[in-house]
C-alpha cells in the first residue's frame, strides 16, 4: 500500500489557507508603521539632532561643572560660567577666521598686479621667452574690473552670511537650552530615569553615563589642550616672521589639526604656508618646515603625555568615524563622530573581556612600548604569567 499524503481540504475546496489573511494584514500594518516612523523621524530630525548635539555637549561640559560644584558653586551658576567661557572661545575663533579670510582675499587682489609682474619676469628670465601679462595686470588693477567686483561681492556675501547666522540663532539657542538643563539638572534627570528601572539596571545605566561623561569630556579637553599648545607655538613663530594675521592662523592651525583627524594637520598647515608664501616665499618654506617638525614633536612628545590620563583614538578609527558621521548627519555628524568613537571605545575597553596575548612575531611590539604596556596592564595574574614564561 502506498503511503500517500492526506489530501489538503483547502486545496480541494479552493479556499485560501486561514493564515494568509492574517499575514497580509500584518504585512500592511508593518508597512504603515514603518512609513509613520520614517515620516516622524524626518519631521523631528531637527529636534533629534539638537538633542543629540546637546547630549554630547553636556557630556563634555559636565566634568568642569562638577569640579566647580565640588568647590561650593551652585550647579546653575557653574553651568552658566562654563557656557559663557565656551561661547567666548567660539566667538573669538569665528571672528578671527572670518577676518583672516576676508582680509587675505582683499590683500591678494591688491597685490595681484605685482604677483603677475613677478611671474612674467620669472618666465621670461628662466625660459628666455617674451610673455606679456600687462593686459591681465591692468585688468586686475582696474577699480571696475572683475577682480575688484569679486572682492566687493565677497564683502557683501560676508554680510549676508552674518544675517543668515542670525536666522539660525533659534536653533543654536535650542541646543544651548537643552545642554544647559542636561548639565544643570543632570543629577535630577538621572534620578528620574533610575526610578523607572530595577536596581541592577540602574547600576548599568549610571556606569554607562559616568563612562560617557568621563571619556567624552576627557577626550575633548585633551584635544583642547593640544590645540592650545599648537596655537601658541605657531603664533610665536608666525609673529616673529611678521606673517599677516598670525593669531588667526595660529587659531586655525590649532583647532583644525586637533579636531579633524589625519588630514587636519595638512589642511591647517597648508593655509598657514600659503599666507606666509604670499607675504614672502622664503617665509612659506620656513613655516612648512616648522609645521612638519612641530607635528613630529606633538605626535611623539606632547600627545602621549596629554592623553595618558584620558583616551587616545587610533588615527584610522578617528578618520573612519568622521567619514561615517559625515555620511549620517553631515558636518555636525563629523564633529560628533570623535567623541562618539571615544565613548564606544571606552565601552569596549570597559566591558570587553581581555586575555593574555599569545607570543608571536605577528604580535611583537618594539621593546620600550611592549614593556610600557605590560606595566600599564599590571595585575598579579599578568606578572605571574610573565614570570612563568621567563622561567621556561
Amino acid at each position: 500500500m502506498d503511503d500517500a499524503a492526506p489530501p489538503d481540504p483547502t486545496a480541494a475546496s479552493g479556499r485560501m489557507p486561514p493564515w494568509v489573511p492574517k499575514a497580509i494584514v500584518l504585512f500592511w500594518l508593518g508597512f504603515v508603521a514603518v512609513e509613520l516612523v520614517e515620516g516622524l523621524l524626518v519631521a523631528l530630525r531637527t529636534l533629534l539632532l539638537a538633542l543629540t548635539v546637546a547630549l554630547f555637549l553636556s557630556f563634555a561640559m559636565e566634568p568642569a561643572v562638577n569640579a566647580l560644584a565640588r568647590r561650593g558653586w551652585r550647579r546653575g551658576s557653574a553651568t552658566g560660567l562654563v557656557f559663557v567661557a565656551t561661547l567666548l572661545i567660539l566667538g573669538v575663533f569665528v571672528f578671527a577666521i572670518g577676518s583672516l579670510v576676508v582680509g587675505q582675499v582683499r590683500n591678494f587682489v591688491d597685490e595681484a598686479p605685482r604677483y603677475v609682474q613677478d611671474l612674467e619676469d620669472w618666465i621670461n628670465d628662466t625660459f628666455d621667452a617674451d610673455v606679456d601679462f600687462d593686459d591681465l595686470a591692468d585688468e586686475l588693477d582696474d577699480p571696475q574690473g572683475p577682480a575688484r567686483r569679486f572682492v566687493e561681492d565677497l564683502a557683501g556675501d560676508a554680510l549676508k552670511a552674518g544675517l543668515t547666522a542670525v536666522a539660525v540663532l533659534f536653533q543654536v539657542l535650542t541646543i544651548g537650552l537643552f545642554t544647559f538643563y542636561l548639565v544643570a539638572d543632570g543629577p535630577r534627570l538621572r534620578r528620574t530615569i533610575c526610578s523607572l528601572l530595577r536596581p541592577d539596571r540602574q547600576q548599568v545605566v549610571l556606569r554607562a553615563w559616568e563612562l560617557a561623561i568621563g571619556k567624552t569630556g576627557g577626550y575633548l579637553y585633551s584635544r583642547l589642550i593640544l590645540a592650545g599648545l599648537s596655537g601658541v607655538f605657531h603664533w610665536v613663530v608666525l609673529a616673529i616672521m611678521d606673517v599677516p594675521y598670525a593669531l588667526a592662523l595660529a587659531l586655525w592651525v590649532g583647532v583644525v589639526s586637533q579636531f579633524i583627524p589625519v588630514v587636519g594637520t595638512y589642511l591647517a598647515g597648508a593655509l598657514a604656508v600659503l599666507v606666509a608664501a604670499l607675504n614672502e616665499p622664503v617665509d612659506g618654506a620656513v613655516v612648512l618646515a616648522f609645521v612638519v617638525v612641530y607635528q613630529q614633536v606633538e605626535n611623539y612628545v606632547l600627545a602621549p603625555r596629554v592623553t595618558a590620563q584620558t583616551m587616545s583614538l587610533h588615527a584610522a578609527v578617528a578618520f573612519g568615524a568622521v567619514i561615517a558621521g559625515a555620511a549620517v548627519l553631515g558636518p555636525i555628524g563629523a564633529l560628533l563622530a570623535l567623541p562618539a568613537a571615544a565613548v564606544v571605545q571606552a565601552f569596549v575597553s570597559e566591558l570587553g573581556e581581555r586575555h593574555e596575548v599569545v607570543e608571536s612575531h605577528l604580535t611583537a611590539e618594539p621593546g620600550p612600548r611592549r614593556a610600557r604596556r605590560r606595566r600599564q596592564r599590571g595585575g598579579s595574574g599578568g606578572r605571574e604569567a610573565l614570570g612563568a614564561r621567563d622561567e621556561r
